[in-house]
């Protein structure tokens, strides 16, 4: 083409256009390139991503484990509780194509699924949902040999309890996530395992284990002895304790009927309370032994002084009668106690007076709530005002109600010595000096209740209690139930506090019998047959267990 004065015109206004217009375009095609760029280099790495992916079951393996808990020891070292690794079943319901197909290949591995609740979950949108916590070994196996997509597994911990049942309540028991709920367990996370947890330095290997005063042989025996007598009476509950009256130790707490703390759906029932710390009852005529004491120790009375048993004691319109007939004549501190006299017991807090006698038996611990690690610990139900009515049905065990448990730590101060010893159930090491201990009786009291103690086996309402050889000593207590306010004839909370040796006593056993309904006639449903025996066979069985050897007395024969 030939260059026409308005070709050369146009051309040089078209290189005047192209030049104006080249920064722009130039812009745009960064722009594009750049984003095209950062759009295959996102789909590059995603496709990377995906390529060098572990599968979900090693992919999973890295989760941090959940935080562990120290291994729980009895005094002797046998473990009580430890963790277990195992594994929980997950599933990503957004991955499931067919959701029928899952439900029913996992029902068919755990048939105690609910199916329905199942298929909901998985018909969801959502990323994650727990299918199955704390699988067994051969369960987790099975289901990751299965196949079944959009599965995953998650370590974590289980809590394990060897002994199962026998000792639940002091143990108490763990959520899923290895958080303490209850007894031990829960004192272990308030002693400060959860702030560890928090800081990240709850690890196994750091952690010392938790050693008890619980001896798992004496364990075993008072809840052997105690269910068969359970299942002999045919009672509502049993229970019992062994308490070392030198250092408070609490060596065995049985309360029956318990549950399996590895799989604890028991637990949360009404009738699983730990009754020996977290119920109260009125206890019965065992209250005589800080009656007797007081009056020894306050009102400057011996064994051989007297009180009027002839008439019954008046409070209002009511009269305290004892059991039988009456006595023609005033009864001495001794009879009073082996005899279980309810007059010359209220006789007795009389004579010390209303004020002194509440005085007392605060000091004695049985009008406030235990300090002890368990968290389970019921409260006392005093009077709101302590009267002279209170006084009088206070000294035989009624119109107000404890908990065994301080009550059997309150009468080992009265019979070691006269120290109130701080109980526990963690173990104390000589190497830690004398336990914690304030005096409540003189040493001269606790000889005269030793003595009355032994008699009361030998000769009183214990005797179905003695066992040859350990000197056996204690206190029978029985007390009608109260049921729709009202105290329940043929319905007793049948107590024996048992000590052993008597001449240097070292355990309390005590033994508690709820509502026996069968075994014995109904005028014999009392603690000297239900309670007394049950402490006896439990002695009998532990005392060689604990050290303490047997002594006979050699009698004299004629050749």
């Amino acid at each position: 083409m030939r260059l026409t004065p308005f070709n050369v015109h146009a051309c040089e206004r078209g290189k005047r256009y192209a030049a104006v217009q080249v920064p722009r375009n130039r812009s745009r095609f960064i722009l594009t390139a750049f984003c095209f760029t950062a759009i295959y280099c996102t789909i590059g790495a995603r496709l990377i991503q995906f390529a060098v992916a572990r599968p979900a079951e090693e992919a999973i393996a890295v989760v941090p484990l959940p935080a562990s808990r120290p291994d729980i020891l009895d005094r002797n070292g046998r473990v009580l509780a430890t963790d277990l690794r195992t594994f929980s079943l997950y599933a990503e319901p957004r991955k499931i194509v067919d959701v029928d197909e899952a439900v029913e290949r996992l029902t068919a591995f755990l048939p105690d699924l609910d199916p329905a609740q199942l298929y909901r979950s998985l018909s969801t949108k959502a990323g994650f949902v727990w299918i199955r916590r704390k699988l067994t070994p051969r369960q987790k196996q099975e289901l990751y040999d299965s196949g079944i997509p959009a599965l995953g597994f998650r370590p974590e911990i289980k809590r394990f309890y060897p002994g199962g049942r026998t000792a639940a309540h002091v143990l108490g028991f763990t959520d899923v996530d290895n958080r303490g709920l209850s007894g031990i367990e829960r004192w272990i996370d308030r002693q400060g395992l959860l702030a560890l947890r928090k800081a990240g330095l709850a690890d196994a290997d750091a952690l010392e284990p938790t050693r008890l005063a619980l001896d798992l042989r004496v364990q075993y025996a008072l809840r052997d002895e105690l269910a068969k007598a359970r299942k002999t009476f045919a009672s509502t509950a049993a229970e019992g304790l062994v308490l070392n009256i030198k250092t408070g130790e609490v060596l065995a707490l049985v309360s029956l009927p318990d549950f399996d703390p590895n799989d604890p759906v028991e637990a949360g029932k009404p009738d699983r309370l730990n009754r020996i710390s977290g119920g109260t009852a009125e206890m019965g005529s065992t209250i005589k032994t800080f009656t007797t004491a007081m009056t020894l120790q306050m009102d400057g009375a011996n064994l051989q002084t007297k009180f009027d048993t002839t008439q019954p004691v008046m409070v209002g319109r009511r009269r305290v009668r004892d059991e039988g007939h009456l006595e023609d004549r005033p009864m001495t501190v001794q009879e009073i106690f082996v005899r279980s006299s309810n007059i010359g017991s209220a006789r007795e807090a009389l004579d010390v007076g209303v004020e002194k006698h509440e005085a007392f038996l605060r000091q004695m611990g049985l009008l406030s709530s235990l300090d002890v690690e368990l968290p389970e610990v019921a409260r006392p139900q005093v009077p709101s005002r302590w009267s002279r009515a209170t006084t009088v049905t206070a000294a035989f065990g009624h119109g107000f109600a404890t908990t065994p448990l301080q009550t059997a730590v309150g009468i080992a101060g009265i019979l070691n010595g006269g120290k109130l010893v701080q109980p526990t159930f963690l173990k104390r090491e000589p190497s830690e000096g004398a336990p914690p201990s304030r005096e409540i009786v003189s040493q001269a009291t606790s000889r005269s209740m030793r003595q009355l103690y032994r008699l009361n086996v030998t000769s009183g309402t214990g005797r179905m209690a003695d066992v040859a050889g350990y000197r056996v000593g204690g206190k029978t207590g029985t007390a009608e139930k109260v049921i729709d306010g009202r105290y329940a004839r043929h319905h007793n909370f049948n107590v024996f506090s048992a000590a052993f040796p008597m001449d240097d006593p070292r355990y309390l056993v005590m033994t508690i019998i709820d509502d026996p309904q069968a075994g014995v006639p109904t005028y014999l449903r009392t603690a000297s047959y239900t309670a007394a025996p049950v402490a006896g066979n439990v002695i009998k069985r532990i005392a060689p267990m604990l050290g303490v050897m047997p002594k006979f007395e050699m009698t004299a024969t004629a050749d």
